[in-house]
């Protein structure tokens, strides 16, 4: 029976969290590099009406 390599498998692991984390680093970079741009998008749903009930209370 073959022995199990397990300085193979804890690299192979390593690799994977080092390509997960520079994965999430690009997403975070590309997501502040357009915080405008989802801004805009997420402030007129939740502002309209916050503002239109606003001013028709006073």
């Amino acid at each position: 029976m073959a022995k199990t390599n397990y300085a193979f498998e804890k690299r192979q692991r390593d690799l994977q969290k080092k390509k997960k984390k520079e994965d999430k680093q690009k997403r975070k970079t590309e997501n502040s590099s357009t915080p405008s741009e989802a801004a805009d998008v997420e402030q007129p749903e939740g502002d309209l009406p916050q503002t239109d009930a606003g001013q028709s209370s006073t």
